[in-house]
């Protein structure tokens, strides 16, 4: 009993932040900050990046509860019940409504090249269940399969449809996509991601410290 708890709380870790973060989380998610700003911008970049944006923008949905739980799930194409998720449930949904499966994509990947991939929770082995809804797996993937780009301190280098990766406090991993939405200054492109406040779109490339930026287009 003891090992399947401490399994449980390696998990949550994983997946994106702890679960007994969940309050601190959805603290950093203001309502003055969270916001529907309209004002776009019209990157140079590729259509699919585009419509990744689209695609995230059409997933916002606050009364999505933050759940890190590990949950058995189908494969492929499994999802956690639509109205709960973490941060990475954020980008598996929106590249599924681009036909991409990245649990499906993860997975094979792992399978075949599994010595690569991080075991920051002890894995021995791949679990379709959780293992592309860990952030270092979709780190380790999108920098396998995609292209990893630059992290600079430039918010004009975060262009539409690009991934993004942070850890907040220095321990706590997090991910969400950049969007053609753009700030209330004009600055910077809003994120859709899931902190602890549903899948919500905000101002907060900057606001915590950014350690990955990807360009996966399947």
């Amino acid at each position: 009993m003891k090992v399947f708890l401490f399994f449980l709380i390696l998990v949550g870790f994983s997946s994106c932040t702890l679960k007994s973060q969940e309050s601190f989380n959805a603290a950093l998610v203001s309502s003055d900050e969270t916001t529907t700003q309209k004002d776009t911008i019209t990157d140079d970049v590729s259509d699919f990046r585009k419509k990744l944006s689209e695609k995230a923008l059409s997933i916002i949905d606050a009364s999505v509860r933050y759940t890190p739980d590990y949950v058995a799930i189908d494969y492929p194409n499994g999802d956690v019940p639509a109205k709960t998720g973490v941060c990475t449930d954020v980008v598996i949904r929106s590249y599924r409504k681009l036909g991409i499966d990245l649990q499906k994509e993860v997975h094979e990947d792992m399978r075949a090249n599994f010595s690569i991939y991080p075991k920051n929770w002890g894995a021995t082995k791949t679990d379709t269940n959780i293992d592309h809804r860990r952030v270092p797996n979709l780190e380790t993937f999108f920098s396998r399969k995609g292209k990893k780009l630059q992290v600079t301190q430039n918010p004009d280098d975060y262009k539409t449809g690009a991934i993004v990766t942070w850890m907040i406090n220095d321990k706590l991993p997090h991910i969400g996509i950049v969007t053609n939405q753009l700030s209330k200054d004009g600055k910077r492109r809003l994120i859709v991601h899931n902190v602890g406040g549903g899948q919500v779109l905000e101002d907060c490339l900057f606001k915590y410290t950014i350690v990955g930026h990807f360009v996966y287009e399947g």
